[in-house]
């Protein structure tokens, strides 16, 4: 159970089949796994030991897939970099971890010094760009071109594979560590749910530093894929790909899958290369499901609920939920039932399993769970309880086992297949001078499943805006997280003990809602 088994099989097996798609660039098997090794030895030249973090900084990218796979050859562990947040936020997930190197491409190479000169310890930087590399930065091909290649460390099991930055509730991100043997063991069971053996040609449109999208890539190189890549999700570059490339499945989460049925070129693209479209992440309407089934005949579509300390996926909701008597009967709302080799249990504040169609919370236990929080051993005995992550959704349980989430007890807010946590934007909203109180929470939008709406007390005699608040915001946090909309009041609703409560200002915007999370 570790993650470059894949490789090793293919290079055995079949060294010639295509591995990677990037525009005009395409790699085989055999020549991947030599630049994979080469990769190894230069990232262990540069002073990468076992188990130190490595880090990357860019959009989609051949080049992304060979960090993945060149890390854990030399004996590493991933910190990829959330391609959305600002400075101080990359900042501090370096910091947190001590991550000692960072690969960065064009895109963005203004933010590099920066984050250099800004972290505690300062990364060995490495431009994996298409120019020549900037002074004080070292050049990836260059470093490929003089490296000598060297021999798998065949780190596996319970060693550390990855460190992966999710929302904090208390305002700073934690590090999720998934080991080889959760990586392995969820693309395993996902595989297992989802396809047939065949190899297949996939495309990756959704960022690759995402716990989904690195997850899925796993599950293509244990099972010896083609890996189709775009740099970035756009929805004709996605139809295009798929009628050039013969694309075959493809991940995206609702607000993607709608963006291309809307799309111009929608109907003039042959698509008939494509079999499979897996969602999640967040909600999907009914009118965007039906037309996806009506303008894609045939095709499968495959639902996961999960989330990264689950490495992800919990649940599976397959194809035939999606059509016919299981449509109609409300089926595809559910988030499916517990995926292979995965328990899941609802239960009350108490941990103890409610019956069947009883709200409580989702708990879940497999080799898919994290080994904990990186350095956050209070958030790691909250989260892992006796053998089981508590995951802080509430759903229900129906008596075939089919899981439905109604809301969320963590106070989070799921916004086009991103998490944001309250308390993180209720911090920096709190430094704004103007700003006596404030809250904030998730409210519908048709687009994004969920929008950051902030709700505000000013101080007395002060005055602000909406945007001036956002303009603040985006110092500190990633555009996402910022709010979309602000409410101003006179005060806030309080329980006894003084605290916002917060169901009731969500109560206005979801009680026409049926479902609040996917």
């Amino acid at each position: 159970m570790y993650l470059t088994q894949g490789l090793h099989r293919c290079v055995q097996q079949a060294p010639g089949r295509t591995a990677i798609v990037f525009g005009e660039r395409s790699l085989t098997f055999g020549e991947l796994h030599v630049r994979v090794e080469k990769l190894a030895g230069a990232l262990q030249t540069l002073g990468m030991k076992s188990g130190d973090r490595v880090s990357m900084l860019a959009l989609n990218s051949d080049r992304y897939l060979e960090y993945l796979l060149g890390v854990w050859w030399g004996g590493g562990v991933l910190n990829p970099v959330n391609i959305r947040w600002s400075v101080p936020e990359i900042v501090y997930s370096l910091d947190d971890c001590d991550t000692g190197i960072l690969i960065v491409d064009d895109h963005f190479l203004p933010m590099a010094p920066a984050i250099a000169e800004g972290a505690q310890r300062r990364p060995v930087l490495i431009y994996a760009g298409e120019k020549a590399a900037p002074e004080g930065m070292l050049s990836y091909e260059q470093l490929l071109a003089a490296a000598e290649p060297v021999a798998d460390a065949f780190r596996g099991g319970n060693d550390l594979a990855a460190i992966m930055y999710t929302g904090g509730t208390t305002g700073r991100p934690k590090g999720v560590m998934q080991s080889h043997l959760n990586l392995w063991s969820s693309a395993v069971s996902r595989m297992a749910e989802f396809r047939s053996y065949d190899t297949t040609i996939s495309l990756h449109a959704a960022p690759l530093f995402h716990t989904a999208a690195m997850a899925r890539a796993v599950g293509h190189f244990i099972a010896g894929d083609t890996h189709v890549v775009l740099p970035v999700f756009d929805p004709r570059a996605v139809l295009e790909s798929i009628e050039r490339d013969r694309v075959e499945e493809i991940l995206l989460v609702p607000t993607m899958l709608q963006a291309v049925l809307e799309h111009p070129e929608f109907s003039k693209r042959d698509l008939g290369s494509l079999k499979r479209i897996y969602y999640g992440a967040s909600p999907i309407s009914a009118g965007v499901l039906d037309k996806a089934l009506a303008a894609l005949p045939g095709i499968e579509f495959f639902h996961a609920y999960g989330l990264t300390e689950a490495s992800p996926v919990v649940a599976v909701n397959p194809p035939a939920n999606h059509l016919g008597a299981a449509r109609e009967s409300g089926l595809y709302r559910s988030v499916g039932r517990a995926g292979l080799g995965v328990t899941v249990r609802i239960v009350d504040a108490e941990g103890a399993e409610v019956p069947r169609n009883t709200v409580g919370e989702i708990v879940v236990r497999g080799a898919n769970v994290m080994q904990g929080y990186w350095n956050k051993p209070a958030e790691t005995a909250q989260a892992l309880r006796d053998g089981w992550l508590y995951t802080g959704d509430g759903a229900y349980m129906d008596d075939n086992g089919y899981l439905f989430i109604v809301d969320r007890l963590k106070d989070m807010i799921v916004s086009g297949g991103e998490n944001v946590y309250s308390a993180e934007v209720e911090n920096v909203l709190s430094r704004h001078p103007d700003v006596a109180q404030c809250a904030v929470i998730g409210i519908p939008d048709a687009r994004w499943g969920e929008a950051v709406h902030a709700v505000v007390v000013l101080r007395p005699g002060c005055e602000s805006s909406e945007e001036r608040l956002r303009a603040h915001c985006r110092q500190f946090i990633a555009g996402y997280k910022c709010p979309k909309s602000v409410e101003f009041r006179d005060a806030m609703p309080l329980s006894a003990a003084g605290k916002i409560l917060k169901r009731d200002l969500r109560a206005p915007w979801w009680s026409k809602q049926s479902r609040q999370v996917g």
